[in-house]
């Protein structure tokens, strides 16, 4: 254990002194993604929420799901850095450059980084509610989590542990959820309330000639039933 955190000091100090050799717009950047970038996975969030509208009733609830599991991600990384209690590496790691933004206080500790276990959870989570976009939320949390060790205030292993758990969290509040939410879709779908159907959308629209297929199957279906 002793050896695998000397390696993450060494990769601080060396991912740090890459940080002081960049341009000062490059370190702008940095300082600027470690922050803007959840405001862009908050901005997916919404848009996966707008193309589920007129999805399937599982397409919706993974939509409504992904911030909720992202949120759960966060609450168990807090949860861990309550209780490790590892200080900052701008305030532990003896020789090391300065950090490009000001060392978090103490008492705001190290381990797990809370911005990697919440990039990797919105990554994972809208990955599993919006397939197309798993190319972008998965090199933006990377991004992120770097972005954190760049800047000064997190160990690489911070970022790493932090990744995989919030990962690992919005993972398994998916795969848990997703049936019982998609069953409130559908009771919201049917509501008469107006603002309540527009939230959860109308689901997939039906043309005509599908709409009587559609009733056809269905009758079938309970004919079916109603023979047994």
């Amino acid at each position: 254990m002793n050896t695998l955190l000397d390696l993450s000091d060494r990769l601080y100090v060396d991912v740090l002194d890459f940080a002081h050799s960049t341009p000062h717009w490059f370190q702008w950047l940095a300082e600027v993604w470690t922050e803007a970038g959840l405001l862009l996975f908050g901005a997916l969030f919404l848009a996966g929420w707008w193309r589920s509208r007129e999805g399937s009733s599982r397409a919706m609830a993974l939509a409504l799901l992904a911030p909720l599991a992202t949120a759960f991600g966060y609450v168990v990384s807090e949860s861990f850095k309550s209780v490790v209690d590892e200080e900052r590496p701008c305030r532990s790691v003896a020789g090391a450059p300065a950090s490009l933004i000001t060392c978090p206080p103490h008492g705001d500790w190290s381990f797990p980084s809370n911005h990697a276990a919440i990039a990797g959870a919105a990554a994972i989570a809208l990955a599993l509610s919006w397939r197309g976009v798993v190319w972008l939320t998965v090199p933006m949390a990377l991004l992120m989590a770097f972005s954190r060790v760049f800047v000064g205030v997190h160990y690489p292993h911070d970022v790493t542990v932090g990744v995989l758990l919030g990962g690992l969290v919005a993972f398994l509040v998916m795969r848990a959820a997703a049936r019982p939410v998609a069953n409130l879709v559908d009771t919201a779908r049917s509501s008469g309330n107006t603002a309540v159907v527009w939230c959860a959308g109308r689901g997939p629209r039906v043309h005509p000639a599908g709409g009587r297929a559609a009733r056809r199957a269905e009758e079938a279906r309970r004919a079916r039933h109603g023979a047994h």
